[in-house]
């Protein structure tokens, strides 16, 4: 079964400075883990694919419809205080392997090397009944 891990950020859901107020260090250390986690991954093929995302300021919101020209904001809306950060799609045996994934990513290291006890969404993709031709 595939399934979609989603890390998420809000101010009331973590407890950790702003990336960009890591050291260097810091900063290697955790993509040095998320990159580690992504090789083990597809080693036991499981990683279908994983992205970082572009901060909320750089998102755009497409609107569109029927005969005219699509409504394009700038990201979410001010009052957001939720955002996407990356996301994992994986294919594994079961929803507690999933699971067990999200848990290892929501421990990546942080400032002085704690784990950020990230908040991961785990939710399984699903795919359309077969048509038939």
């Amino acid at each position: 079964m595939k399934y979609m891990l989603l890390m998420q950020f809000s101010e009331k859901s973590v407890d950790f400075p702003g990336i960009q107020e890591w050291k260097p260090e810091e900063f290697r250390a955790h993509i040095g883990f998320m990159k580690d986690t992504n090789r083990k991954l597809a080693e036991a093929g499981e990683l279908v694919d994983a992205q970082g995302l572009a901060m909320p300021e750089n998102a755009r919101i497409v609107r569109s419809h029927a005969g005219g020209a699509p409504l394009i904001t700038e990201g979410p809306f001010p009052e957001t205080k939720e955002f996407l950060a990356g996301w994992w799609i994986v294919d594994c045996d079961s929803e507690e392997r999933a699971i067990e994934i999200a848990a290892c990513v929501s421990a990546a290291p942080g400032p002085g090397g704690r784990p950020l006890n990230m908040p991961i969404e785990v939710r399984q993709v699903m795919s359309a009944p077969p048509t038939e031709l």
